[in-house]
């Protein structure tokens, strides 16, 4: 995906920035000491994800983005969501 230059700080940079906190919130929630904590940052990343998939059909929308790209993307982002999903119910099970 390429956005033109004047895109480098605008909504390639929001992209960018929503992709490394899906990724790092997973990780940082991996990283706390209790499962409560797993659960509260797995809710920021899915978050995260809804942002990314609103960046996307903005994208789409503004011509960034060729219709066959965004659904690809959001095909994947929709994956994405539905495994951070049932990672937190299976901790929320867990914590019960």
């Amino acid at each position: 995906m390429s956005f033109p230059s004047e895109e480098k700080f605008g909504l390639s940079s929001q992209i960018k920035r929503s992709v490394i906190s899906i990724a790092s919130n997973i990780a940082e929630g991996a990283g706390r000491n209790s499962g409560n904590e797993f659960i509260h940052f797995l809710g920021i990343a899915n978050g995260s994800s809804f942002e990314l998939q609103t960046q996307i059909i903005i994208a789409q929308n503004l011509k960034l983005l060729k219709v066959e790209q965004a659904e690809q993307l959001c095909s994947q982002i929709i994956e994405i969501q539905k495994m951070i999903f049932g990672f937190l119910n299976k901790l929320k099970n867990d914590n019960k």
